[in-house]
């Protein structure tokens, strides 16, 4: 699986073959197939297998923040970028790749959407006046800045772009509570 994450980082998911990836994961074509139907299913299993990690790291890095929803909202954020930082290859597959490798994969990205929309709806504050969508929006806002640096190949700058997407995340929700 870290064959793949790496072949699709370097020349994409179209260009990637199974030849490359026995090659690279230094195992015997049978290996391959005797554990996986062939490259979309490989390409799926590493997927699903960075998804869980990410997530795991998230949901861990909130817990430990405690209960005040600036700290989790904030703690989720920063181990997202740092998982991004520190696997862009893996990062480049899920958040590049995926989008347009197979139509299981596109709707496998937009599930892993879902499930950071349902973190932050369980972490931030309701207020009635904000969207009805601003969970999905500041997701999304987020996941495209994030692909932008990984198409650039800036993976090792996502770091950087911490302060602003807490201002672009928090902003809305520190607006309400200053206007109570």
């Amino acid at each position: 699986m870290d064959a793949i994450a790496d072949l699709t980082a370097e020349h994409g998911y179209e260009a990637t073959k199974i030849g490359d990836i026995v090659k690279r994961a230094g195992v015997a074509r049978k290996t391959l197939y005797d554990n996986f139907e062939g490259k979309e299913d490989v390409f799926l299993a590493a997927f699903d297998s960075a998804v869980e990690d990410v997530t795991g790291r998230v949901e861990a890095a909130c817990e430990k923040a405690g209960e005040d929803w600036e700290e989790r909202l904030q703690a989720g954020l920063s181990a997202f970028l740092d998982y991004v930082a520190e696997e862009p290859a893996t990062a480049r597959m899920c958040m590049v790749e995926a989008m347009s490798a197979t139509p299981t994969a596109t709707l496998r990205y937009e599930d892993a959407l879902q499930r950071f929309v349902a973190m932050t709806k369980a972490t931030a504050p309701h207020y009635e006046q904000l969207p009805e969508t601003i969970e999905e929006t500041l997701v999304g806002g987020v996941a495209w800045i994030v692909h932008q640096k990984l198409r650039r190949r800036e993976a090792e700058r996502v770091g950087e772009l911490f302060d602003e997407l807490d201002r672009f995340v928090l902003g809305p929700y520190r607006g309400m509570a200053a206007a109570k």
